[in-house]
């Protein structure tokens, strides 16, 4: 069983590193003005993919946990992401983005019973910190719409991810992966109609990153962190750390830069607040997530 977590564990990582092509992705090859519907965009297909492969429509009963999950983790999280993306610098969004693992060892004491530890609040801060030393430089300029979307989308998907491990028995991890992403995006798509109206005819640079974001980025990638909180629980917020850290190696790459001693330090307190993190999430979880509650306590 431990080797089998450890395995599990060891690829979840791959999703946050996934995760950290969006920027750039979203920056070089869609269009920026429409945020809200790139992240509708990104969300429906990526769902409607993973339930071709076997989950199929989700029980009728359990819509209301699965409408929840997918709002939070998804719907609500995929607008504030792409919005906080169009309207700050990189750096700046991964910062404020760095808060969820603070919030979700917060938010797993009210919805877990599992009150945080000194040690997690600690690596929390540290991580936060982390990618601060390792994105911010004295150019920043903040935009009061960008931060407030930044910061709303750390909070969602911490959200979303204490439930998925409150609720995760509603269905397999491929099925809520598939599932959260349908209704996601479903909740996210008129939205975005409504505010961004459509878009110009995608171009072919357009389709081909759209179609790596809704493949790789997405389907494939929340299938691996679904299975992660599903199996070793909300300690893999942890990981989602690394994030800032691949896309600043790719903003370095694509800019021939290198790393100044500021940065090689954020680096540093990054893999060690994630590493401490995961360890101590999980040994106060006693190595296994919190029991799932009867839907009927939970709703």
């Amino acid at each position: 069983m431990a080797d089998s977590k450890t395995r599990i564990l060891l690829a979840t990582i791959l999703a946050p590193i996934l995760w950290g092509t969006t920027y750039v992705v979203f920056t070089q090859t869609l269009p920026v003005e429409h945020p809200l519907l790139v992240g509708a965009l990104r969300a429906l297909p990526a769902g409607i993919l993973l339930m071709l492969l076997g989950p199929g429509l989700p029980p009728r009963d359990k819509l209301l946990p699965l409408a929840i999950i997918g709002f939070a983790n998804i719907g609500l999280f995929f607008g504030m992401l792409f919005l906080s993306a169009s309207r700050l610098p990189g750096g700046l969004a991964a910062t404020l983005g760095s808060m969820q693992p603070l919030i979700v060892a917060f938010l797993a004491w009210p919805l877990l019973l599992r009150r945080p530890g000194l040690g997690q609040v600690l690596a929390a801060l540290a991580g936060t910190v982390g990618v601060g030393l390792l994105v911010i430089d004295d150019t920043v300029k903040l935009d009061a719409i960008g931060v407030a979307a930044a910061l709303v989308g750390a909070a969602s998907m911490a959200t979303g991810t204490v439930l998925i491990e409150r609720w995760g028995k509603v269905g397999t991890p491929l099925a809520l992966a598939a599932w959260q992403l349908t209704l996601g995006g479903l909740l996210l798509l008129p939205v975005a109609l409504a505010v961004e109206g459509l878009p110009p005819m995608p171009t072919v640079r357009n389709l081909v990153g759209l179609s790596y974001l809704v493949v790789i980025g997405t389907a494939f990638a929340y299938w691996l962190w679904v299975r992660g909180i599903a199996t070793i629980g909300t300690g893999v917020a942890f990981l989602s750390l690394l994030s800032p850290l691949v896309a600043t190696f790719l903003g370095a790459a694509l800019l021939n830069e290198w790393f100044n001693t500021q940065q090689w330090l954020g680096i540093a307190i990054i893999f060690g607040s994630t590493v401490a993190g995961i360890m101590l999430s999980r040994r106060k979880a006693g190595g296994a997530p919190a029991p799932v509650r009867p839907q009927h306590q939970s709703a």
